[in-house]
């Protein structure tokens, strides 16, 4: 071995570059270090709220599982436990549900307001039941305070998320021509040739319901749970399906083949609209179609579908189909009329269908 003291002194520089190397790749930065354990503390926090949600529930509903109370998230735990979910429902559907002094609203309403992302979902798996119940009662005239305190926390909380701005989409400019198609017109100087289309205009702060406001609130209250319906259980995609059929007040079976779904016969739906859950028809503006048709939508056309939600959606759609028939309203003809023929080519296709993909068809058919 050499001597060389020059080649001993670059390898004693090396072995310190080694030792450097590594002690600087091991050490954890005080950025990382920071960001753990504010997971961490977000983590217990939420823990926290969703602990004191079921303890407060447990106060409410007779039993609840013990899985519940030992659970990492209870919240999302109970999102998903049928059982604990239909005997909410059930006490939502009781005749003086929906009062002021309704602890189970109390309940839904203070759980929202965690501004926890979990517990907010399970107050919005229930909000098929609760926006159901309350506009089939209005016309009742019962106290309904604890109902319409539920959606006012809903309208609230997407006033505040959208700052005042609307939702809206680009639509291209059909003046403009394309690969799909020619125009005549003449071209414009917009070159990008979109057309911005309002789908949720911006909302105003409202601190109580209106009978001229309680459509657009109801309705909003509908688009937040649109926004998170990939996350609902098919139990409240269901319950909503089964309430759009009420509130259409129409018989849809004479348009059963533009879906070919199966349904409940006739004397099964009339046994069911007996038992005073559902009080029937009820107006509906295009402020509370639009989140309709498209909770509608998901429901019918969703992937990995679930065979008895397909059956009530299509039953749902047919009935506003109907309802639109008998109101004469071109958008909502147009809307559910488009809706079942595009379920109906989803049930019948035999491959995925897309309704998004261009046919191969050289047969262009209007």
């Amino acid at each position: 071995m050499s001597d060389d003291p020059s080649t001993s002194s670059t390898l004693e520089d090396d072995q310190d570059t080694i030792n450097s190397t590594t002690t600087t790749t091991i050490t954890p930065t005080p950025t990382t270090t920071a960001s753990v354990s504010a997971s961490a503390s977000s983590h217990n926090s939420s823990l926290s709220k969703s602990q004191s949600a079921i303890q407060s529930l447990s106060t409410i509903l007779p039993s609840l599982p013990p899985s519940l109370f030992s659970s990492s998230n209870p919240a999302r735990s109970l999102l998903h436990d049928h059982h604990t979910a239909s005997h909410i429902s059930s006490l939502l559907r009781q005749p003086d549900s929906g009062a002021g002094d309704n602890n189970l609203c109390r309940w839904l309403y203070d759980t929202f307001q965690s501004s926890d992302p979990d517990l907010q979902l399970l107050v919005l798996r229930f909000l098929p039941i609760i926006a159901g119940i309350y506009i089939s009662r209005v016309a009742l005239c019962i106290p309904l305070a604890g109902f319409e305190a539920v959606l006012l926390a809903l309208y609230a909380h997407e006033t505040a998320t959208r700052s005042g701005h609307s939702i809206t989409v680009s639509v291209p400019d059909l003046s403009h021509p394309s690969l799909y198609h020619e125009t005549n017109a003449p071209a414009k100087n917009n070159s990008t040739g979109l057309n911005l289309a309002v789908i949720s205009p911006s909302l105003e702060p409202y601190g109580t319901v209106r009978s001229t406001r309680r459509a657009r609130i109801v309705g909003v209250a509908l688009e937040l749970y649109y926004s998170k319906i990939h996350e609902m259980p098919v139990q409240s995609k269901i319950e909503f399906c089964e309430f759009c059929r009420v509130w259409a007040g129409q018989d849809g079976e004479m348009y059963k083949e533009m879906t070919g779904s199966s349904c409940s016969s006739r004397s099964e739906r009339k046994e069911e609209d007996g038992n005073g859950e559902k009080e029937g028809r009820i107006t509906l503006p295009w402020e509370l179609m639009q989140p309709i048709l498209r909770i509608l939508g998901h429901c019918l056309l969703c992937p990995n579908q679930n065979k008895e939600l397909v059956d009530k959606g299509s039953e749902a759609c047919r009935s506003l189909y109907a309802r639109s028939m008998h109101d004469i309203n071109p958008n909502a003809i147009l809307a559910t009329g488009s809706l079942l023929r595009l379920t109906k080519q989803a049930l019948d296709s035999k491959d995925d269908f897309d309704p998004t993909e261009i046919p191969k068809s050289r047969v262009i058919s209007i």
